[in-house]
């Protein structure tokens, strides 16, 4: 079902003035659906829900998350129910993304933004009602999600300096650094404005869950955000485009389009010939259909 180990695709930006050498870990290729990330982080909370005696499945994302979508086609093809609890109110219309989660029979609840957002008025719901069922918090971000980031670093084959990735809840570069060597930095373009805490909240939450601290290998960028998570404007979508044409890879405006832009802009501010970086493409793109729909854009033609 899976194409793994995901290809190390070499990168030629010298067009814009980047004279590192680049490679991209092409994880965008890994499944259509299940791509990115959100396989990384979904796989070993599935081998742990297998060895258990659950009967099902709850998780909670937003209207346009690819991690429901996901999550709604691996438990369709491995027979698991499943309940996601989706941010605020039912539209009269569905986004594309929960068109597919229906189709994948899943239970959509739909929960206000102020309940969605307190833990503990969905930690006693979930107790309440779906008692022995598995709950896999918002982006798959738990403890299994984290070390199934950690295997991107065994497939790389390559020695490095930096590798970047986009951070939402921080899963993935949570995974990236502890299986990172303490001189190889990962560098993490925050998607969300404002979150000047998150590292705070990331390294806390990778000791509670670890009892073992977050390494110091960790570098925050706040300057690519455009606006906050999912905003864009048209630079970004010019970008998009324009890295398309140059590469041939796409990618999407709320995670990966603003990770390359972000990791063009700091290269090309440095000329360090021989430093190696890796970009990971997390995929993503499973929402560039609803992206366009909605906001009336085409990104590629």
């Amino acid at each position: 079902m899976f194409s793994l180990p995901s290809p190390l695709q070499k990168l030629d930006l010298s067009v814009f003035g980047v004279d590192q050498k680049v490679y991209v870990k092409r994880d965008d290729l890994i499944h259509t659906i299940v791509s990115g990330n959100k396989w990384r982080k979904l796989k070993q909370n599935l081998v742990y829900f297998f060895k258990s005696s659950k009967k099902g499945i709850v998780s909670l994302g937003g209207a346009y998350s690819s991690h429901v979508l996901a999550l709604s086609y691996l438990c369709n093809q491995n027979d698991i129910p499943l309940v996601l609890l989706i941010r605020g109110q039912r539209p009269k219309q569905l986004s594309n993304i929960l068109e597919q989660c229906v189709e994948h029979k899943s239970k959509l609840i739909f929960l206000d933004r102020t309940d969605y957002s307190d833990s503990s008025y969905v930690s006693n719901l979930v107790a309440k009602n779906w008692t022995n069922y598995f709950f896999i918090p918002e982006g798959g971000a738990n403890k299994w999600g984290i070390l199934g980031c950690q295997e991107i670093i065994n497939e790389l084959g390559v020695k490095f300096n930096e590798i970047y990735c986009e951070v939402g809840s921080g899963a993935t570069l949570s995974g990236l650094s502890a299986a990172c060597s303490e001189q190889q930095i990962v560098k993490g373009i925050v998607v969300l404005k404002g979150a000047h805490d998150i590292d705070m909240d990331i390294k806390k939450n990778y000791q509670n869950l670890f009892d073992r601290k977050l390494k110091k290998n960790v570098q925050f960028l706040h300057d690519y955000h455009f606006g906050g998570y999912a905003k864009y404007n048209q630079e970004l979508v010019d970008f998009i485009r324009e890295f398309f044409k140059l590469t041939g890879i796409k990618t999407d405006p709320i995670y990966s389009g603003k990770l390359f832009y972000g990791l063009i802009d700091q290269l090309a501010k440095k000329s360090e010939k021989n430093k190696t970086v890796i970009a990971l493409h997390s995929g993503g793109l499973s929402g560039v259909p609803g992206f366009e729909k909605r906001y009336g854009i085409k990104l590629f033609n």
